[in-house]
């Protein structure tokens, strides 16, 4: 049995239909099941539980053979802040893993591209689990993504195009970073989980191309055949907003805080090694953007 914690999230659902399609047997476990819903059709036992509760990880364990967790909660506050969350909440289902007797344990932590990175408390605490996971015992596989097309490029900057025809980016949008398709995270996820020769690595991840802001703007202009309308706000912008927000509400203050660093540091990611050992042809941004728009038209199309 695989657990998959964060399952209702974009790279929990795409491993859990990729494993269930497979053969394997899924359990995924959400904080609201009905989230779901899609994957226990296909076959997933489906359990409720919290990163916050422990005695729902202890549940969430039990007869449990793997652990892969992609849960957090960056923009969370309060009791939901990334500290409770992402550090406190992972360490605690290290812990159930182990007790429960899970064999592999498999982290989505996160690409730092540049030591810049360790400052902004979400990297931190994800780095404090990756040496907590080291010291638990457990035969463990940590997989370092960097940004997601499905938010990075499409959420914060192709939505936006498509919707209203216009963008706002930060700074001069000419600073290039590292998109990788969810998909494809969940394809070396699916790799890592059940081949026994990634117990003991830690995987950087990435997408094919590194890309400006200004360069997604002009795939999505291409795909969609509209001129955007696009504002440079400042990039002193985010960074006084990063200190206002930081005791009002920490989650955007850190999101700011890396709002920032995509357009002042070096974020190439050099993905022909990562290919060659996979040997898979990971998705490039374009060819993303023209399957989520057909897949948007067919769904529009489809009869309500």
């Amino acid at each position: 049995m695989i657990l998959i914690v964060g399952g209702s999230g974009t790279l929990g659902k795409i491993l859990a239909s990729r494993l269930l399609g497979a053969g394997h047997a899924v359990r995924v476990m959400s904080r609201t099941p009905s989230k779901v819903a899609a994957v226990r059709a296909e076959g997933a036992d489906v359990v409720k539980g919290d990163l916050l509760d422990p005695d729902s990880l202890v549940r969430a364990c039990q007869g449990a053979d793997v652990v892969v967790t992609a849960a957090h909660s960056i923009l969370g506050r309060g009791p939901n802040a990334s500290a409770h969350v992402d550090g406190a909440g992972q360490c605690r289902l290290i812990d159930a893993a182990k007790a429960g007797g899970v064999r592999r344990f498999v982290y989505v932590s996160v690409h730092e591209p540049d030591p810049a990175y360790r400052r902004v408390p979400f990297f931190r605490i994800k780095h404090g689990v990756e040496q907590y996971l080291h010291k638990s015992g457990l035969a463990w596989t940590i997989l370092r993504p960097t940004a997601f097309m499905d938010l990075h490029a499409h959420v914060l900057i192709g939505e936006p195009i498509i919707k209203k025809g216009k963008v706002v980016l930060f700074g001069r949008g000419s600073q290039p970073r590292n998109f990788v398709a969810a998909s494809d995270v969940a394809e070396i996820a699916f790799h890592s989980l059940t081949e026994p020769s990634f117990v003991g690595q830690t995987i950087d991840i990435g997408g094919p191309e590194n890309l400006s802001s200004n360069e997604v703007v002009g795939i999505y202009e291409h795909r969609t055949g509209r001129r955007a309308q696009v504002t440079h706000a400042p990039i002193v912008l985010p960074r006084v907003m990063s200190v206002l927000l930081r005791p009002l509400h920490p989650g955007l203050s850190q999101i700011m805080q890396t709002a920032v660093l995509a357009e002042t540091v070096n974020q190439a990611f050099d993905a022909g090694p990562l290919s060659e050992r996979f040997g898979m042809r990971l998705m490039s941004l374009d060819e993303w953007v023209s399957r989520r728009l057909e897949h948007d038209r067919t769904a529009a199309a489809a009869p309500s």
